[in-house]
C-alpha cells in the first residue's frame, strides 16, 4: 500500500505504534500502572483520530503503523521481529510439519513448472507424476509461458484437503501430453532429512529445524535404526536455526536419564522454569555425539547444551550461533503478529549462551564474517573465550557461556581460506538443477542403474565435470573448481544418486566424505 505524502515526525509514529503494541500485549498488574495505561491509550487513540479527521495530507496509518513497530523491535533485540498478515501463513506452515497440495518438489525449467521428484506417497506419485514430467494446467489456470513467482504456483497448487484438481501433463520421455485426476492430501515437510547407518552400530540423524513434527520424525528414525544395530548415535545439527524449543526438550528427554535438567528459562520478574528428563528415554545409554557449526542456534543450542553439561555425549564442530532469547507470538488483533523475547534460557550448568548484539543488528547476523577474519573457523585456539563466565559440567568439565557452544572435539570448516565457495556451490541448488536437466535430456541413462554403476558413471570420465563447468559459466558464476575435480565428481554422482534412487542413500554417500563424521569414527 502506498502513502501519498507522510510529514509525521518520527516520535508521532513511534508513540503511535507504542499504543498499539503495548494495547496487544502487555498486562499490567496493579492498579496505578493500570490508570497510567488507560490515559496513554486515550491520548493516543485522539491522536490517531486527529491525523484520520484534521491532518493537511492522506496518510496510509496500516503502513506506518508496520513500519514503526518494526523500528520499534529493531531497538529491542535481533529475534524480537513483526509478522505482517500476508507473511502469516507461510511462517505458519514452514513451522506446522505439513500442508495440503499435490505433493511434488518442482522449479521453473524455462517456461515450465518441471517436476524434479514427486514426493514419495503423495497425491502425484499415487496419480502416476514421473520425474521429468512438465505440469502445463492445473484446472483451467496456465502455469507454462508465464513466468509465475513462486507463491503464486503453491497458491495454485495447495488447496483443501480432499478437494480434486486436474493436471495437464506433458512427459517429455515419451513426448505425449495428458490429465490426470488427484485429489489434494496433507503432505509432509520433513524436518527429518535422514536416519542411516554410519557403520554397523553407529547411526546418523540429520535435523534441519525443529517443526511441530520433528519429535516424531526422530523417535520413528531412531527406533528404525536401532533395529538395524545402532549402539551409537550421531545427531546432525549443522545449519539448523532452531524452531519449537519443546521439540529439542522432547529428544533430550529420549538420550538423559530421569531426573536430568535439560534446560532453565528465567523471565522478566526473574521467574525461573527448569525442565528435567523423564524415565521413559528409548535412548539413554549408548555413545552420543552432536554436530555443530556455526548456524546452529538456538533449539539446535538447548539440545548440545543440554547433552554437554550433563556429559551425556561429545559435541563436535564449531561454535554455535550463540541464541539465548525465548520468543513467544503474540497476535496483534489485525491478522499480524509479534515475535516477542519473552525470556532467556539457560543450560543446566547455568550458563547463558547468547551473543552479545550491542554492536547492531546487522554486526550480529554477520558475524560468520567476523569469525572467518579472525581465523575461528580453522583453529580453535582462535575462539574468543570469556574467562568469567566459567560453568561446571555435571562431572566437573569447565564450560564457557557468552556465546554459542564451543564444541569439545573441534572440526575447522574443510579446506583452506578460499575454499569455502566451491564448497558451498556443491551443496547448493544450482547442483541439483544441474543433474535435473542432465537427466531431462536422457532418463534412460541412468534408469535402473546401481548406486555403485551411477558413480562409475559420473565420477571415471570428465563428461559431467566438463558439462558442470560450462553450466557455471552460462549461469554467471565463475569459480576455479579444476583443483576440486574429484570432489566436484562425487558430489555430482552423489546427487545422481538421490534423484535416480533416493534420499538416504544419497545421504549416505555424502557422509563418506564428511569431515566431522568421520572424526567421530576416529573418537
Amino acid at each position: 500500500m502506498k502513502i501519498k505524502k507522510i510529514y509525521i515526525p518520527l516520535l508521532l509514529a513511534l508513540f503511535m505504534a507504542i499504543g498499539l503494541l503495548l494495547g496487544s500485549f502487555l498486562n499490567f498488574p496493579d492498579a496505578e500502572r493500570g490508570m497510567l495505561y488507560s490515559a496513554k491509550k486515550t491520548k493516543l487513540n485522539k491522536l490517531m483520530d486527529f491525523i484520520e479527521s484534521e491532518y493537511i495530507d492522506d496518510v496510509d496509518a496500516d503502513s506506518i503503523v508496520d513500519l514503526t513497530v518494526n523500528s520499534i523491535l529493531k531497538k529491542l533485540d535481533p529475534h524480537s521481529v513483526y509478522i505482517a498478515q500476508s507473511e502469516m501463513e507461510s511462517v505458519a506452515q514452514s513451522m506446522k510439519g505439513d500442508f495440503v497440495g499435490i505433493g511434488v518438489n518442482f522449479y521453473m525449467y524455462k517456461d515450465s513448472v518441471a517436476v524434479i521428484k514427486p514426493i514419495p506417497g503423495g497425491p502425484s506419485e499415487r496419480a502416476g507424476i514421473k520425474s521429468g514430467d512438465r505440469i502445463l494446467f492445473a484446472g483451467n489456470t496456465q502455469l507454462y509461458g508465464r513466468e509465475l513467482p513462486t507463491d503464486s504456483l503453491f497458491a495454485t497448487l495447495k488447496g483443501e484437503e480432499g478437494s480434486e484438481l486436474t493436471l495437464t501433463v506433458f512427459r517429455k520421455s515419451e513426448n505425449k501430453q495428458f490429465k490426470v485426476n488427484l485429489t489434494r492430501d496433507v503432505v509432509p515437510i520433513k524436518s527429518v532429512d535422514a536416519a542411516v547407518m554410519v557403520t554397523d552400530d553407529m547411526g546418523y540423524i540429520k535435523i534441519n529445524r525443529f517443526a511441530e513434527t520433528t519429535y516424531d520424525e526422530f523417535r520413528a528414525g531412531l527406533v528404525t535404526l536401532k533395529r538395524k544395530g545402532a549402539k551409537a548415535l550421531i545427531i546432525d545439527l549443522r545449519d539448523n536455526g532452531g524452531g519449537y524449543l519443546e521439540k529439542a526438550v522432547d529428544i533430550a528427554d529420549d538420550l538423559l536419564a530421569d531426573d536430568l535438567v535439560i534446560v532453565k528459562t528465567k523471565n522478566k520478574k526473574d521467574h525461573e522454569d527448569i525442565t528435567y528428563a523423564s524415565d521413559d528415554g528409548i535412548f539413554e545409554k549408548g555413545k552420543v555425539y552432536v554436530l555443530i557449526n556455526e548456524n546452529s542456534a538456538s533449539a539446535s543450542e538447548i539440545l548440545a547444551g543440554a547433552i554437554q553439561d550433563n556429559d551425556r555425549g561429545t559435541i563436535v564442530g564449531r561454535r554455535s550461533f550463540g541464541k539465548g532469547l525465548v520468543q513467544r507470538e503474540m497476535p496483534l488483533g489485525d491478522g499480524s503478529a509479534v515475535r516477542l523475547t519473552v525470556a532467556r534460557y539457560y543450560t543446566p550448568s547455568g550458563r547463558s549462551i547468547q551473543r552479545s548484539y550491542a554492536d547492531g543488528e546487522e554486526a550480529y547476523f554477520n558475524d560468520f564474517q567476523k569469525r572467518y577474519e579472525n581465523g575461528e573457523l580453522y583453529a580453535a585456539d582462535s575462539i574468543t573465550i570469556a574467562d568469567t563466565l566459567k560453568y561446571k559440567t555435571l562431572r566437573g568439565r569447565t564450560v564457557y557461556g557468552g556465546g554459542g557452544i564451543i564444541p569439545d572435539v573441534f572440526v575447522p570448516i574443510a579446506g583452506k581460506h578460499g575454499d569455502e565457495a566451491v564448497n558451498m556451490v556443491m551443496k547448493s541448488g544450482i547442483v541439483s538443477y544441474f543433474v535435473f536437466e542432465q537427466l531431462d535430456t536422457n532418463r534412460k541413462a541412468m534408469e535402473g542403474l546401481t548406486k555403485g554403476e551411477i558413480i562409475d558413471k559420473v565420477t571415471k570420465t570428465d563428461l559431467y565435470y566438463n558439462a558442470f563447468s560450462n553450466y557455471l559459466s552460462e549461469n554467471g558464476l565463475v569459480l576455479q573448481i579444476a583443483k576440486y575435480k574429484e570432489k566436484v565428481k562425487y558430489y555430482l554422482a552423489a546427487e545422481f544418486v538421490r534423484q535416480s534412487i533416493s534420499e538416504n542413500t544419497y545421504y549416505q554417500m555424502l557422509l563418506q566424505d564428511d569431515v566431522m563424521v568421520q572424526t567421530v569414527l576416529e573418537q
